[in-house]
C-alpha cells in the first residue's frame, strides 16, 4: 500500500540560509552592474601627473631638509672641534696654575685661595672667593682666564647640544618627506600598472615624442641678460636627454632644482638647492622681462623651477619617465622669473 505522508516542511534554518544566499547573489549582481568602469588612459594619465606633482612638492621639501641637515652636520662638527680645543686650553691653564701651586708649596705652602680652586669643585671658585688680593697678580690673571674659558666652553657645549637637537628633528623630517614621496610614486605606479600593454606603450610614445621635440624647439633670438645666465643655460643644454630622478643633482640624472643649481654652479654661481629657496636668490622679474638663463618658477607654492630658454620655452627636468628637455611655459602655471 503506497505511503501518503505529507512532505516535511523546510526548516527555519534552511529557509534563512537560502534567503541570505539569494540576497547576497542579488547584491553582487547589483554591485557588478554599478561597478565603476575601468579608468581610461587619459584619466590614468591625469591622476598619475597629479601624483607626480605631489611627489615633487614632497621632494623639494625633502631637498630643503637634506640641505639643512648637511649644514647642521658641518656646524655641529665645527662646534665639537671648538669645544675639544677649548678643553685642551682649559687643561693647560689648570696645569699652569697647578705648577704655581707646587712652587708655592715648595717655598712654604699653598695659598688657601689656590687650594680652594684645586679642590674637587673649582668651577664656581671665583664666585665664592672673596679675597683675590691674597693672590699674586700672575695667579689672579690665570684664574680669570680659567673662569672665562669655563664660561665659554659651557656656552659652546650648549650651542652644540641645541644644534644636535635641530639635527635630530631635521633627520626625522627628512624621513617623513622621503616616505611621502615614495608613497606618491607607489600610487602612481599602481595606476600605471592598471593600463593595458597598448596603453602603456601609447603613454611612453607620448613622452618620447615630447623628448624628441627638443630637436625642433624654436628658441627665438633673445639674448641672455648676463654672462652668468648664458653660461648656466649652456650648461643645462648639455644635459638634455638626462633622466628625471627625485632628489638627483647630476650628472647622471636630475630633479628640477637639481638641474638649475648644477647649471649655475657651472657658471661659477652657487644658488640654493630647492626651488623655493632659489625663488629668493636674485631679482624677481615678470614674464615680459625674461631673458635666456633666468630662473622660471611654477605653481603657487613654487615647487617647480627651470631655466628660461627663449620664445616662451623653459628648459627643465619635468617628471619621472621624462628627460631634461624644452617645454612650453604655458603647460604649467608660471609665477615669476628670477635673474641671478
Amino acid at each position: 500500500m503506497a505511503s501518503h505522508r505529507r512532505p516535511k516542511p523546510a526548516s527555519r534554518t534552511r529557509v534563512t540560509v537560502l534567503t541570505a544566499t539569494a540576497a547576497a547573489a542579488v547584491a553582487l549582481t547589483s554591485q557588478a552592474a554599478h561597478a565603476d568602469p575601468k579608468p581610461s588612459k587619459s584619466e590614468v594619465k591625469s591622476k598619475v601627473d597629479k601624483l607626480y606633482d605631489e611627489a615633487e612638492q614632497a621632494t623639494e621639501k625633502y631637498n630643503g631638509a637634506k640641505e639643512k641637515q648637511d649644514q647642521l652636520e658641518k656646524q655641529v662638527g665645527a662646534l665639537q672641534d671648538k669645544v675639544a680645543r677649548g678643553q685642551d686650553e682649559l687643561n693647560k691653564l689648570r696645569d699652569g696654575l697647578g705648577s704655581m701651586a707646587s712652587a708655592q708649596y715648595r717655598s712654604g705652602g699653598i695659598d688657601p685661595s689656590v687650594q680652594l680652586f684645586l679642590s674637587a669643585n673649582p668651577d664656581d671658585f671665583l664666585d665664592k672667593a672673596s679675597s683675590l688680593d691674597q693672590l699674586s697678580a700672575k695667579q689672579t690673571e690665570a684664574l680669570q682666564k680659567i673662569q672665562e674659558k669655563q664660561r665659554s666652553l659651557a656656552q659652546q657645549r650648549k650651542e652644540a647640544q641645541d644644534k644636535l637637537k635641530d639635527l635630530a628633528d631635521t633627520r626625522k623630517e627628512l624621513g617623513t618627506k622621503k616616505a611621502e614621496t615614495q608613497s606618491k610614486l607607489a600610487a602612481a605606479q599602481k595606476l600605471l600598472n592598471s593600463l593595458t600593454a597598448a596603453e602603456k606603450a601609447s603613454l611612453a610614445s607620448d613622452d618620447a615624442r615630447a623628448n624628441r621635440a627638443n630637436e625642433r624647439a624654436d628658441l627665438g633670438h633673445d639674448v641672455p641678460a648676463s654672462q652668468r645666465g648664458a653660461a648656466a643655460l649652456s650648461a643645462a643644454q648639455s644635459q638634455i636627454g638626462k633622466p628625471y630622478v627625485y632628489g638627483a643633482t647630476g650628472t647622471a640624472s636630475y630633479d628640477c632644482s637639481g638641474l638649475t643649481s648644477w647649471a649655475y654652479r657651472q657658471a661659477g654661481v652657487n644658488i640654493p638647492r630647492t626651488s623655493q629657496a632659489q625663488a629668493g636668490a636674485g631679482t624677481q622679474i615678470g614674464r615680459s622681462q625674461l631673458k635666456p638663463g633666468d630662473l622660471v618658477l611654477f605653481y603657487g607654492d613654487l615647487h617647480h623651477v627651470g631655466l628660461y630658454a627663449g620664445n616662451g620655452q623653459v628648459l627643465h627636468a619635468p617628471k619621472p619617465g621624462a628627460s631634461v628637455r624644452y617645454e612650453a611655459m604655458d603647460n604649467m602655471p608660471f609665477q615669476f622669473g628670477v635673474r641671478i
